[in-house]
Protein backbone atom coordinates (compact mmCIF):
# COMPACT_ATOMS: atom_id res chain seq x y z
CA UNK A 1 0.00 0.00 0.00
CA UNK A 2 1.32 3.53 -0.95
CA UNK A 3 1.54 5.98 1.34
CA UNK A 4 0.25 9.39 0.84
CA UNK A 5 2.77 11.66 0.56
CA UNK A 6 3.20 15.13 2.85
CA UNK A 7 2.72 18.53 2.01
CA UNK A 8 6.49 19.27 1.58
CA UNK A 9 7.29 15.39 0.31
CA UNK A 10 8.99 15.03 -3.37
CA UNK A 11 6.40 13.39 -5.65
CA UNK A 12 6.45 10.81 -7.80
CA UNK A 13 6.63 13.50 -10.71
CA UNK A 14 8.56 13.73 -13.69
CA UNK A 15 8.86 17.19 -15.22
CA UNK A 16 8.84 16.99 -18.90
CA UNK A 17 9.59 19.81 -20.54
CA UNK A 18 11.05 21.00 -24.20
CA UNK A 19 12.66 24.40 -24.94
CA UNK A 20 14.46 26.46 -27.52
CA UNK A 21 16.64 29.39 -26.77
CA UNK A 22 14.94 30.21 -23.27
CA UNK A 23 17.20 31.66 -21.19
CA UNK A 24 14.96 34.69 -20.27
CA UNK A 25 11.97 32.26 -19.12
CA UNK A 26 12.59 28.74 -18.10
CA UNK A 27 14.33 29.76 -14.52
CA UNK A 28 10.96 30.83 -13.26
CA UNK A 29 8.89 28.04 -15.11
CA UNK A 30 11.87 25.16 -13.40
CA UNK A 31 11.83 27.03 -10.27
CA UNK A 32 8.34 26.69 -9.48
CA UNK A 33 8.57 22.79 -9.19
CA UNK A 34 11.99 21.85 -8.61
CA UNK A 35 11.54 21.57 -4.73
CA UNK A 36 8.33 19.59 -4.85
CA UNK A 37 8.94 16.84 -8.06
CA UNK A 38 11.23 13.97 -8.24
CA UNK A 39 12.99 14.74 -11.75
CA UNK A 40 13.00 17.51 -14.53
CA UNK A 41 13.87 16.39 -17.49
CA UNK A 42 14.54 19.34 -20.40
CA UNK A 43 15.16 18.68 -24.02
CA UNK A 44 17.14 21.55 -25.64
CA UNK A 45 17.45 21.74 -29.62
CA UNK A 46 21.06 21.23 -30.13
CA UNK A 47 21.50 24.27 -32.07
CA UNK A 48 20.71 26.84 -29.10
CA UNK A 49 23.95 28.56 -27.95
CA UNK A 50 22.52 30.58 -25.08
CA UNK A 51 22.26 29.69 -21.49
CA UNK A 52 19.43 27.84 -20.97
CA UNK A 53 21.29 24.67 -20.68
CA UNK A 54 23.26 25.66 -17.62
CA UNK A 55 20.05 27.55 -16.31
CA UNK A 56 18.65 24.30 -16.31
CA UNK A 57 21.54 22.25 -15.00
CA UNK A 58 21.53 24.59 -12.45
CA UNK A 59 18.10 24.04 -11.34
CA UNK A 60 18.59 20.34 -10.75
CA UNK A 61 17.00 19.42 -14.43
CA UNK A 62 18.70 16.28 -16.64
CA UNK A 63 19.71 18.17 -20.16
CA UNK A 64 19.17 16.56 -23.59
CA UNK A 65 20.08 18.14 -26.66
CA UNK A 66 18.17 16.74 -29.96
CA UNK A 67 17.77 18.19 -32.86
CA UNK A 68 14.11 19.53 -34.03
CA UNK A 69 11.84 16.91 -34.56
CA UNK A 70 8.19 18.90 -34.76
CA UNK A 71 6.36 20.00 -31.45
CA UNK A 72 4.74 16.48 -31.10
CA UNK A 73 7.60 14.29 -32.01
CA UNK A 74 9.74 16.85 -29.67
CA UNK A 75 7.45 16.48 -26.67
CA UNK A 76 6.89 12.66 -26.91
CA UNK A 77 11.13 12.24 -26.87
CA UNK A 78 10.50 14.53 -23.45
CA UNK A 79 7.79 12.60 -22.02
CA UNK A 80 9.66 9.36 -22.84
CA UNK A 81 12.59 9.88 -20.39
CA UNK A 82 10.56 10.29 -17.63
CA UNK A 83 11.02 7.54 -14.81
CA UNK A 84 8.47 8.31 -12.40
CA UNK A 85 5.02 7.33 -12.53
CA UNK A 86 3.12 10.32 -13.29
CA UNK A 87 4.32 12.99 -15.95
CA UNK A 88 4.00 16.46 -15.74
CA UNK A 89 4.39 18.20 -19.25
CA UNK A 90 5.41 22.18 -19.47
CA UNK A 91 7.14 24.60 -21.48
CA UNK A 92 9.57 26.57 -20.74
CA UNK A 93 7.07 29.91 -20.46
CA UNK A 94 4.81 28.54 -17.98
CA UNK A 95 4.89 28.37 -14.56
CA UNK A 96 2.72 26.64 -11.91
CA UNK A 97 0.81 28.70 -9.86
CA UNK A 98 1.27 28.44 -6.32
CA UNK A 99 -2.42 27.44 -5.87
CA UNK A 100 -2.09 24.94 -8.77
CA UNK A 101 0.94 23.69 -6.57
CA UNK A 102 -1.25 23.11 -3.44
CA UNK A 103 -3.82 21.29 -5.97
CA UNK A 104 -1.60 18.99 -7.18
CA UNK A 105 0.08 18.05 -3.55
CA UNK A 106 -3.50 17.83 -2.02
CA UNK A 107 -3.90 15.12 -5.42
CA UNK A 108 -1.13 12.85 -4.37
CA UNK A 109 -2.30 12.56 -0.66
CA UNK A 110 -5.65 11.13 -1.78
CA UNK A 111 -4.26 8.17 -3.50
CA UNK A 112 -7.95 7.07 -4.22
CA UNK A 113 -8.91 10.49 -6.15
CA UNK A 114 -5.59 10.06 -7.62
CA UNK A 115 -5.99 6.99 -9.60
CA UNK A 116 -9.62 7.19 -10.64
CA UNK A 117 -8.20 8.96 -13.64
CA UNK A 118 -5.68 8.59 -16.08
CA UNK A 119 -4.68 12.15 -16.20
CA UNK A 120 -5.68 15.70 -15.38
CA UNK A 121 -6.21 19.22 -16.92
CA UNK A 122 -6.10 22.61 -15.32
CA UNK A 123 -7.03 25.86 -17.15
CA UNK A 124 -4.22 28.01 -18.61
CA UNK A 125 -4.20 31.83 -18.13
CA UNK A 126 -1.87 34.33 -20.49
CA UNK A 127 -0.29 37.03 -19.54
CA UNK A 128 -0.59 40.25 -22.00
CA UNK A 129 1.36 43.17 -21.40
CA UNK A 130 1.12 42.85 -17.58
CA UNK A 131 -2.17 41.43 -17.46
CA UNK A 132 -3.59 37.67 -17.31
CA UNK A 133 -6.62 37.09 -19.31
CA UNK A 134 -9.26 35.23 -17.26
CA UNK A 135 -12.12 35.91 -19.86
CA UNK A 136 -12.95 35.50 -23.37
CA UNK A 137 -11.66 33.06 -25.73
CA UNK A 138 -8.41 32.62 -24.03
CA UNK A 139 -9.65 31.55 -21.00
CA UNK A 140 -10.09 28.76 -19.24
CA UNK A 141 -7.88 27.13 -22.11
CA UNK A 142 -7.83 23.91 -20.24
CA UNK A 143 -4.32 22.18 -20.79
CA UNK A 144 -3.80 18.35 -20.06
CA UNK A 145 -0.41 18.01 -18.38
CA UNK A 146 -0.63 15.91 -16.13
CA UNK A 147 -0.96 11.80 -16.75
CA UNK A 148 0.26 8.40 -15.62
CA UNK A 149 3.18 7.51 -17.28
CA UNK A 150 2.24 5.51 -20.46
CA UNK A 151 -1.12 6.17 -20.64
CA UNK A 152 -0.98 9.03 -22.70
CA UNK A 153 0.73 10.71 -25.86
CA UNK A 154 1.37 13.77 -27.62
CA UNK A 155 -0.25 14.07 -31.11
CA UNK A 156 -2.58 16.88 -33.40
CA UNK A 157 -1.80 18.29 -36.04
CA UNK A 158 2.18 20.24 -35.83
CA UNK A 159 2.37 23.39 -34.09
CA UNK A 160 -0.76 22.23 -32.10
CA UNK A 161 -0.30 19.60 -30.47
CA UNK A 162 -2.80 17.89 -27.87
CA UNK A 163 -2.35 15.04 -25.38
CA UNK A 164 -4.41 11.69 -26.42
CA UNK A 165 -5.06 10.04 -23.32
CA UNK A 166 -6.56 6.30 -22.92
CA UNK A 167 -8.75 6.56 -20.47
CA UNK A 168 -10.49 9.55 -18.38
CA UNK A 169 -9.48 12.82 -17.43
CA UNK A 170 -9.89 14.85 -14.26
CA UNK A 171 -10.58 18.61 -13.42
CA UNK A 172 -8.53 20.66 -11.72
CA UNK A 173 -9.01 24.47 -10.41
CA UNK A 174 -5.42 25.71 -10.01
CA UNK A 175 -3.97 28.34 -13.32
CA UNK A 176 -0.94 27.67 -15.21
CA UNK A 177 0.41 30.78 -15.70
CA UNK A 178 2.16 31.10 -19.34
CA UNK A 179 3.66 34.23 -20.41
CA UNK A 180 4.05 33.37 -23.55
CA UNK A 181 3.29 36.50 -25.17
CA UNK A 182 6.58 39.09 -24.38
CA UNK A 183 5.66 41.76 -26.65
CA UNK A 184 2.64 42.58 -29.68
CA UNK A 185 4.62 42.33 -32.36
CA UNK A 186 6.10 38.72 -30.93
CA UNK A 187 2.32 37.72 -31.08
CA UNK A 188 1.44 39.38 -34.33
CA UNK A 189 4.58 37.62 -35.88
CA UNK A 190 2.73 34.10 -35.09
CA UNK A 191 -0.22 34.71 -37.00
CA UNK A 192 1.23 34.23 -40.59
CA UNK A 193 2.58 30.86 -39.62
CA UNK A 194 -0.70 29.78 -37.88
CA UNK A 195 -2.70 31.05 -40.34
CA UNK A 196 -0.53 28.98 -43.58
CA UNK A 197 -0.80 26.06 -41.57
CA UNK A 198 -4.93 26.72 -41.10
CA UNK A 199 -5.03 26.28 -45.25
CA UNK A 200 -3.09 23.70 -45.54
CA UNK A 201 -5.49 21.85 -43.81
CA UNK A 202 -8.27 22.96 -45.08
CA UNK A 203 -7.30 22.48 -48.24
CA UNK A 204 -6.64 18.97 -47.85
CA UNK A 205 -9.86 18.85 -46.74
CA UNK A 206 -11.00 20.44 -49.73
CA UNK A 207 -13.29 23.21 -47.55
CA UNK A 208 -13.57 26.66 -49.55
CA UNK A 209 -14.08 29.62 -48.03
CA UNK A 210 -17.39 31.70 -48.67
CA UNK A 211 -18.47 35.08 -48.50
CA UNK A 212 -20.48 33.99 -44.98
CA UNK A 213 -17.04 33.14 -43.88
CA UNK A 214 -15.24 36.05 -44.85
CA UNK A 215 -17.94 38.39 -43.60
CA UNK A 216 -19.85 36.37 -40.80
CA UNK A 217 -16.89 34.77 -38.93
CA UNK A 218 -14.57 37.48 -37.82
CA UNK A 219 -17.69 39.60 -36.40
CA UNK A 220 -18.82 36.28 -34.60
CA UNK A 221 -15.18 35.68 -33.49
CA UNK A 222 -15.13 39.61 -31.66
CA UNK A 223 -18.54 38.91 -30.39
CA UNK A 224 -18.55 35.79 -28.85
CA UNK A 225 -15.36 36.68 -27.22
CA UNK A 226 -16.05 39.98 -26.42
CA UNK A 227 -19.13 40.29 -24.89
CA UNK A 228 -20.38 36.38 -24.48
CA UNK A 229 -17.10 35.30 -22.61
CA UNK A 230 -16.53 38.64 -21.22
CA UNK A 231 -13.31 39.54 -22.97
CA UNK A 232 -14.32 43.59 -21.97
CA UNK A 233 -13.54 42.20 -17.98
CA UNK A 234 -10.04 41.93 -18.96
CA UNK A 235 -9.43 45.61 -20.00
CA UNK A 236 -8.01 46.88 -23.14
CA UNK A 237 -6.03 43.75 -23.40
CA UNK A 238 -9.33 41.86 -23.47
CA UNK A 239 -10.20 44.20 -26.47
CA UNK A 240 -7.08 43.75 -27.81
CA UNK A 241 -7.39 39.76 -27.66
CA UNK A 242 -10.73 39.69 -29.07
CA UNK A 243 -10.38 42.25 -32.18
CA UNK A 244 -6.81 40.00 -32.61
CA UNK A 245 -8.50 36.65 -32.73
CA UNK A 246 -11.16 38.09 -35.33
CA UNK A 247 -8.56 39.78 -37.74
CA UNK A 248 -6.84 36.20 -37.35
CA UNK A 249 -10.36 34.65 -38.56
CA UNK A 250 -10.52 37.13 -41.12
CA UNK A 251 -6.81 35.97 -42.72
CA UNK A 252 -7.43 32.32 -42.63
CA UNK A 253 -10.46 32.84 -44.48
CA UNK A 254 -9.06 35.05 -47.04
CA UNK A 255 -5.74 33.31 -47.43
CA UNK A 256 -8.41 30.34 -47.80
CA UNK A 257 -10.38 31.90 -50.54
CA UNK A 258 -7.35 32.96 -52.40
CA UNK A 259 -5.72 29.88 -52.63
CA UNK A 260 -8.71 28.22 -54.01
CA UNK A 261 -9.21 30.95 -56.78
CA UNK A 262 -5.30 29.96 -57.35
CA UNK A 263 -5.49 26.72 -57.61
Amino acid sequence: MRIPPEKNETLPVSVCMIAGAEEERISRSLAAVKDWVAEIHVVINDDVCDRTEAIAIDLGAHVHRESWKGHIDQKNSAAAKGTQPWILALDADEVVSDALRDEIQSLFRSPDRLEKNAAWCFPRTTEVCGRFIKHGDWYPDRQTRLWRKGSAKWGGVNPHDKLVVQGTVGRLRGDLLHHGVLSLNQQLAKIPSYTDQFVVDRMAKGRRATWLDLSFRPCWTFFRGYFLRLGFLDGWQGFYVARMNAFTALTRYAKLRAAREKQ
